[in-house]
């Protein structure tokens, strides 16, 4: 019986791809956090710029360009400390045959994914 993925193989996979994205664009790591609920997940550098990166799996019926704007400030202001950017990354997925089902383990997925937008 195929089972949908949880909610931190939802975002595993979200931060995969984002990090795909982020390493084929120079991005270079120094750190990454994986756990739900820790943030951010990439902080990564840039032709010197620090830059902190809040990666979202986002499952239908969910808008994957629509974030949080009162905790995305906090991590802005977090960020501001250290003279760092702000990216949010979200990731929508669904199943391959069908994006409003949930994406089961073993089997192929649809992905949307509009790249990093900068939290001004």
């Amino acid at each position: 019986m195929s089972t949908s993925l949880t909610p931190q193989e939802l975002h595993n996979l979200a931060m995969n791809i984002v990090g795909e994205d982020l390493q084929e664009n120079g991005y270079e790591f120094l750190g990454v956090n994986s756990k739900l609920e820790k943030d951010p997940q990439f902080v990564a550098i840039k032709e010197g710029n620090l830059n902190f990166v809040i990666v979202r799996a986002v499952t239908y019926p969910q808008d994957v360009k629509e974030y949080d704007e009162e905790f995305m400030q906090k991590m802005k202001d977090h960020a501001m400390k250290f003279e760092a950017k702000t990216y949010y990354a979200g990731v929508g997925l669904g199943h391959g045959t069908d994006y409003g089902k949930p994406v089961v383990k073993d089997e192929n997925y649809t992905m949307i994914y509009n790249g990093m937008v900068e939290i001004i």
